[in-house]
């Protein structure tokens, strides 16, 4: 028998009883919180359910869009819970794409283009990285890749904005990784779309010491 629960937002969560209440104490309650309000409404109503798994094993999530409300699944059982919640952030942010208004797509696809004009090929995640090097080894003129490029994208841009106002984030060096310049400049533009709620704060006004050496700090943090 699965658990109800009220999430910030209005959402519903769902919880099989295999699934461990820290993962949402501790990591899928914080991270909802940090959603900033205008994106929630965006969203719309939302049901989160934390199951077991799906009947493919390599599936970890899955959604869909209704008139009323969006229902997003995520297999949570064995799971590192960290890894489960910014499953659940990368979802919202491929509905969230859908729910784009034109002008806004536009102004993406505009940041995407200067980077590609620099010359960067990293991205925030995997699934980004493998759809922007599609892109670039010259399948840009098929509208299929391009949308699934943008998806993956901006999905993965919206999930480290949420990400980052739920707590400090380092950034990751090296080719497949988006450089911090160009992240600051996605994360800026998604704080103008939808700002942090009160409370939080994106890019701390000093960076916080002690960054390593191979990950520099990108300072967004939650307000003590």
């Amino acid at each position: 028998m699965r658990t109800g629960s009220a999430l910030a937002h209005g959402w519903e969560l769902v919880r099989a009883p295999a699934i461990a209440r820290p993962l949402v104490t501790e990591f899928i309650r914080p991270a909802m919180r940090a959603v900033p309000f205008a994106m929630a409404k965006r969203l719309g109503p939302c049901r989160i359910v934390l199951t077991r798994g799906f009947e493919a094993s390599d599936q970890t999530s899955k959604w869909s869009v209704t008139q009323s409300s969006v229902e997003i699944s995520i297999a949570a059982e064995n799971t590192d819970a960290h890894d489960a919640a910014l499953e659940l952030l990368v979802c919202l942010g491929q509905v969230l794409w859908g729910k784009l208004s034109e002008a806004e797509r536009t102004a993406y696809w505009r940041l995407l283009e200067a980077e590609i004009r620099a010359g960067i090929s990293g991205e925030i995640d995997e699934a980004a990285v493998e759809m922007k090097h599609q892109v670039l080894a010259g399948h840009a003129r098929s509208p299929q890749r391009l949308e699934q490029y943008g998806l993956a994208s901006f999905a993965a841009t919206a999930a480290e904005y949420v990400h980052s106002l739920w707590h400090d984030v380092s950034v990751r060096e090296g080719p497949d990784h988006l450089p911090a310049p160009q992240l600051r400049r996605r994360l800026a533009l998604l704080a103008r779309w939808f700002p942090p709620n009160p409370g939080y704060k994106l890019f701390a006004a000093q960076p916080r010491p002690g960054s390593q050496k191979q990950a520099r700090r990108l300072s967004a943090s939650r307000v003590k």
